[in-house]
């Protein structure tokens, strides 16, 4: 989603030939494949292949498989000049590594972001990932504010607007004439999503439990669909929750969905309940609230200006959250400067630029 829109706008300038890398991170068909299909994104040009496992373990592999690739492309005069890395995902950090290794320049899309919190394994990434780079494009001023505290210059800073934006813009339309709400018997407006994937959610029984307790009350408000993450699944069923929300008739559960699919779902919904980042970012474009669970939160735009709530008292604080929506007094959120579905052609500009030079 990130990088679909800058490959399109940097396939605009003639010098400029670009080469994606797939690490295989995310391989699962409704959580990789099917992206590149629904945003017409090209087939990648390496895939790396490097499946799951442990972060550190993960790490590795990938640091391992695309300095081999980056090894092989300097062997047959094919340097890379620069790499561009997107978000905080393991992936990200990897890559970076590997590429500041060999003297290779990293240029970081969705630079900046801090959520203070380093028990977060994105945190970390964040952090190790702007470090090194020497190219930073950020999507919000407080990204900005923390880069220069942490001692970069401002010639390495852009602040360019949030590039997930770009794809939520161009693909709405599409999206919306889907039959997904029909499918789930489902009225705009008249339904909640849910996703949740985040260890410090998902991972320990006692917090997952009072989790789906706090759903389950809420369903017999609002109708929720919850699609699940595979992981999400693996936990709610080693830890017996899944049957109570499987039994609950507020609650409908779904596998992943694609991109298309489930922003034809968010975009209609009464409201998103969520722990993730990019849900944050999408639901203040969208003017929809969000309640997100979570006790800090590395976009805080997405709260000051946009639509999105910091859950962080469990049950009651959603149930208040809930009335508050349910009776048309949640706050109106705006879009955030800059997020305008434009981000991908500042950067490519900047990029190719460089490239020129």
């Amino acid at each position: 989603m990130k990088m679909a829109p800058l490959l399109k706008a940097l396939a605009t300038y003639s010098h400029v030939r670009t080469t994606l890398v797939h690490t295989g991170q995310h391989y699962d068909t409704q959580l990789s494949d099917i992206f590149f299909e629904e945003l017409g994104m090209r087939r990648p040009d390496v895939s790396l292949n490097v499946g799951s496992g442990r972060h550190g373990q993960q790490t590795a592999r990938i640091l391992e498989a695309f300095e081999e690739e980056l090894l092989r492309a300097r062997e047959h005069g094919e340097d890379y000049h620069r790499v561009v890395v997107v978000g905080d995902v393991n992936s990200t950090v990897a890559c970076t590594l590997a590429a500041v290794k060999l003297g290779i320049p990293v240029a970081h899309v969705e630079a900046g972001l801090r959520s203070f919190d380093r028990s977060m394994p994105e945190e970390i990434n964040r952090l190790l990932t702007d470090a090194v780079s020497d190219c930073l494009f950020v999507s919000e001023p407080s990204g900005m504010e923390n880069l220069l505290r942490e001692g970069h210059t401002e010639d390495q800073l852009y602040l360019v607007g949030n590039i997930m934006i770009d794809s939520v813009r161009q693909h709405l339309p599409r999206a919306q004439e889907l039959d997904t709400l029909s499918a789930l018997n489902l009225a705009p407006k008249r339904y909640g999503v849910v996703t949740l994937h985040r260890p410090a959610n998902v991972d320990q029984p006692e917090t997952l439990s009072s989790l789906v307790e706090a759903l389950v009350d809420a369903s017999e408000t609002l109708p929720l669909v919850f699609p699940l993450h595979p992981r999400t699944e693996a936990r709610l069923r080693a830890s017996s929750q899944f049957s109570r929300l499987e039994e609950a008739p507020g609650i409908r559960l779904s596998p992943p969905l694609g991109y298309l699919p489930f922003l034809c779902l968010t975009s209609q919904a009464k409201l998103i309940i969520t722990d993730s980042g990019g849900l944050q970012d999408e639901s203040s474009y969208l003017g929809i609230p969000c309640l997100t669970l979570r006790p800090n939160t590395e976009r805080p735009i997405t709260v000051e200006a946009g639509t999105s709530t910091l859950v962080k008292q469990g049950a009651e604080q959603l149930r208040l959250c809930l009335g508050d929506i349910l009776a048309g007094k949640y706050k109106p959120g705006a879009r955030p400067p800059l997020w305008d579905g434009y981000t991908a052609g500042r950067i490519a500009a900047i990029l190719a630029s460089e490239s020129r030079g």
